[in-house]
């Protein structure tokens, strides 16, 4: 039997995240990317998803190394709780890998892991793999796409990227390596389809910085800018321009002050000296030589720019005299977090400048042009489009299409699917394992449908609890019935409803004792009744279903 290639999505498809794709040959394995997910807004008290890793844990002792292609959440973020199931080598590039240390520090991992930098432009061999590291460019730095090499071929799998003419760095996407491969052969594409409804060319992250100088100059008031922690090159053209006009720069926020601090160790970021002060310095400053870098762009709750915005932040007040400066674009889902922020700088009398009018984000993805270019340069003979939500998938099959891949020679898969490639087919073939697994807190995988449904009741309906005290000799009432509510109604201004309510728990546990006599019934027979009457008299009377917790006690 000939030997195949397998590739395993275990996340990223028919959604944006929790990306983590698994490369199975002679035996080995590799896995590529290991990220997680935000929690939908259906997903009460949820911290975040990751990939359920079953098929990994199962295989652990064939896994050869797990390679990530950048630092962002939906690429790292779900390392930590893998690393505690499968313990495996990791190859990135060095911010990255200074980005998973702080994870690793943070959930006490660090002496367990074994973390390899590797440059753009090495290989990296890993069992029957050879993985090639190629600059590419996204909105972090230190972003590659991967050449994967084994004897039945070689399958690009390009990450996130885009093609940016003038990167802030001057370090442009290796397009001529690109096209090697494609003049030497490759049998796969894997590439990145976030963008793919996007006609034309994604913009230059330079251009950003054209906007942060017009922002600038002349500017007498105190300058708060967020953005994305992560796009270290944001953060590097907001310093460059502060610098320019007299400004000393304050960070704020966990995740900002970690990425910068790790920046600068590790000569990312390029600061002129005595630019960066403490934030706790930055009142005995005057205003229109202040910029604070701070967290916040996603309307977070705990971030620093929401805490000032609503003025629980310990060295920040802001008010008239500030002018802040969203520059991101709200991921979706947080929308409404965005404009609850943004709505109250407005007012507390903030000069706000958001959104796309103000050209203050540009995507980190690459636009169907961009894409055409990725395609005709590798000449894949399969492709396999990732990293996107179903119509996305299916419209990058269609531009594949259009560039003359036959339709037979594209697999379109599900989270789990086992792809299979010879030099001469694709096909999927079965499947694995896979879907989400909540993280709750320290909790992970122990929330699961019904506690979120449950949860998904109690925040839409309600909860009523009925506490019920019965003599242990006869079974009878020993006190009314205690009616306790939560989101629900007030109680002292429902009072003919709880008095109703307490009626009609007294009736039906006067007819489950006279029912019970001769037969036995227990408390369980009884807390159903009780459940099943309450449920039936608040509909009728109130149209809602609260979730009812009937407690019985015998005394």
């Amino acid at each position: 039997m000939a030997e195949k290639l397998k590739i395993i999505p275990l996340g990223g498809l028919n959604e944006i995240g929790k990306n983590l794709t698994v490369y199975e040959y002679g035996g080995d394995i590799i896995v590529v990317d290991c990220g997680m997910a935000f929690p939908g807004d259906d997903m009460y008290g949820i911290d975040m998803v990751i990939p359920d890793v079953t098929y990994l844990v199962k295989n652990a002792n064939r896994i050869r190394g797990l390679f990530i292609t950048h630092g962002h959440e939906d690429h790292i973020g779900a390392i930590p709780y893998v690393l505690r199931q499968v313990n495996m080598p990791i190859f990135c590039t060095r911010l990255t890998a200074g980005l998973i240390s702080l994870k690793l520090e943070e959930h006490g991992l660090m002496k367990q892991a074994k973390i390899t930098t590797v440059e753009a432009g090495d290989t990296v061999k890993a069992g029957k793999f050879e993985v090639e590291f190629i600059h590419v460019n996204h909105s972090i730095a230190d972003s590659t796409a991967f050449a994967i090499r084994t004897k039945m071929g070689v399958v690009v799998h390009t990450g996130d990227f885009k093609i940016d003419s003038t990167p802030v760095d001057g370090k442009i996407i290796d397009l001529g390596r690109f096209g090697e491969l494609g003049k030497q052969g490759v049998l796969a594409l894997l590439c990145d389809s976030t963008n793919v409804e996007r006609p034309g060319y994604t913009q230059s992250e330079l251009s950003v910085g054209r906007t942060f100088d017009q922002l600038f100059a002349g500017c007498t008031e105190r300058i708060i800018l967020t953005t994305f922690a992560s796009n270290i090159h944001r953060v590097q053209q907001a310093i460059t321009t502060a610098a320019k006009y007299g400004r000393k720069v304050a960070v704020t926020g966990r995740s900002m002050e970690n990425i910068v601090k790790v920046s600068l160790e590790l000569g990312y970021l390029t600061v002129p000296k005595n630019t960066l002060v403490d934030i706790s310095k930055v009142k005995s400053l005057p205003k229109d030589k202040v910029l604070i870098l701070t967290t916040g762009s996603q309307g977070e709750e705990m971030s620093a720019l929401y805490r000032m915005a609503f003025s629980t932040h310990k060295q920040v007040e802001v008010g008239y005299g500030d002018r802040i400066i969203i520059s991101a674009s709200a991921i979706p889902g947080n929308e409404n977090s965005v404009s609850t922020v943004v709505n109250e700088l407005f007012r507390k009398g903030c000069d706000v400048f958001y959104g796309s009018a103000w050209h203050l984000h540009v995507s980190g993805h690459a636009c169907q042009e961009e894409l055409k270019i990725i395609h005709a340069l590798t000449a894949p003979k399969f492709f396999i489009p990732l990293h996107g939500e179903q119509r996305m998938l299916q419209i990058h099959s269609e531009l594949a299409q259009s560039m003359g891949m036959p339709a037979k020679n594209v697999a379109i898969a599900e989270n789990g699917s086992v792809i299979e490639l010879t030099h001469r087919s694709i096909r999927v073939s079965g499947s694995v394992p896979a879907g989400q697994v909540l993280v709750d807190g320290y909790g992970v995988g122990d929330v699961g449908a019904v506690v979120l449904r449950d949860r998904k009741h109690l925040a839409e309906d309600g909860m009523v609890v009925v506490n019920i005290n019965l003599s242990a000799q006869d079974g009878g009432l020993l006190a009314p019935p205690d009616i306790i509510t939560r989101g629900f109604i007030y109680v002292k201004e429902s009072g003919d409803l709880m008095q109703e309510l307490q009626d009609v728990v007294a009736d039906t546990v006067s007819k489950a004792r006279r029912g019970r006599r001769g037969r036995g019934g227990g408390d369980g027979d009884l807390r159903s009744t009780v459940k099943s009457a309450v449920s039936s008299y608040l509909y009728k009377t109130t149209r809602r279903s609260p979730m009812v917790l009937p407690i019985v006690n015998e005394l």
